[in-house]
Order: structure tokens, then C-alpha cells, then sequence
């Protein structure tokens, strides 16, 4: 079994309604889920939005390969409503456009394992500079350490220079 931490986002409509079917599929289909942090109201990061966001991490064991999981994870935030366009992509797939989206799910770490394909970047590339990325990991597994830089989560968390506003959620 290989252990993944994945942060789930939502900022459009029905927000923990999005997650829970989310985690829900994720479950079902292709994890066993091991931990699960509060949720947690974010600003939006990034980008210009009105609407804060929802974010929580999960701890889950899986039997796939990494490709193989985001390949997974890509068909279920299209079931939850997630849409996605090259223009929003922009030519290339690693320079990200933000937008507001019904879910996002990324991969933050697979293992201990460090890969830099052309379709996912494990650990996730910018997890260290993201407040509401480290707040939630802390929840589940503060003393993971990250592959490259040899900090645990909790050592990151207080490194980070991120000072948007992350609470738990109501």
C-alpha cells in the first residue's frame, strides 16, 4: 500500500457539499482513507475572488500508482462539476492560471517520493508557500517530512511566509 496526503478546494456554491462528495468518490473508488483534518475557510490565493475558500487534507493508502491517481482524481473532480479549459491552463499545464472551481484535489505528497513528470510534480511544488495547505497537514501528520527540503509540516507551517487568513471552518 502506498500512503498519499491530498488537499481537497472549493470556492463555488455548495462548498462542503463538493468535498464531502469528493471524499465520498475518492473512498469509493480508488482509496482507503486513513485521516481526515477539520475543514478549513481560506482566503483565495493567487487570484482576485470574493469567495474564500474550503479546504481539508486527507491521509489515504492506495494501491495506485501516482499517475494512475491523478488520473483518478481528474475524472472524479470532473463527476463533482469541476470543468477545466486549456485557456485556464494556458499552454503550459504546470503554469496555472487560478480561477474559483467547484473542487480541486491535489496530490501534496505520495510516499516519500519526489517525481517531476510533465502531468504532476510531487511533492506539490508550492505546498511550503501556501498557508492553507500546511495548516491542514498539521491536522493529520505534522511531523511528515518533506522529501526535499528535510522540514516536517509543522517546521514548514512555521516557516511559511504565507500570512492570508486560514481558520476552521464553521
Amino acid at each position: 500500500m502506498n500512503k498519499a496526503y491530498l488537499l481537497l478546494g472549493s470556492n463555488i456554491g455548495e462548498k462542503r457539499k463538493f468535498i464531502e462528495r469528493a471524499i465520498e468518490l475518492l473512498s469509493v473508488n480508488i482509496c482507503k482513507l486513513s485521516a481526515i483534518s477539520a475543514f478549513y475557510k481560506s482566503e483565495p490565493w493567487g487570484f482576485e475572488c470574493d469567495e474564500w475558500f474550503l479546504n481539508v487534507a486527507l491521509s489515504v493508502e492506495t494501491t495506485l500508482s501516482p499517475e494512475e491517481l491523478i488520473n483518478e482524481i481528474l475524472k472524479i473532480e470532473k463527476k463533482v462539476g469541476r470543468e477545466r479549459s486549456e485557456e485556464r491552463l494556458g499552454g503550459d499545464k504546470r503554469d496555472k492560471t487560478y480561477y474559483s472551481r467547484k473542487i480541486d484535489i491535489d496530490i501534496i505528497f505520495y510516499n516519500q517520493m519526489v517525481l517531476d513528470s510533465e502531468n504532476l510534480i510531487i511533492p506539490h511544488p508550492k505546498m511550503h508557500e501556501r498557508r492553507f495547505v500546511l495548516q491542514p497537514l498539521c491536522d493529520i501528520t505534522p511531523g511528515y517530512t518533506h522529501p526535499i527540503f528535510r522540514k516536517t509540516v509543522t517546521q514548514l507551517l512555521f516557516d511559511c511566509r504565507d500570512d492570508s487568513v486560514v481558520s476552521i471552518a464553521d
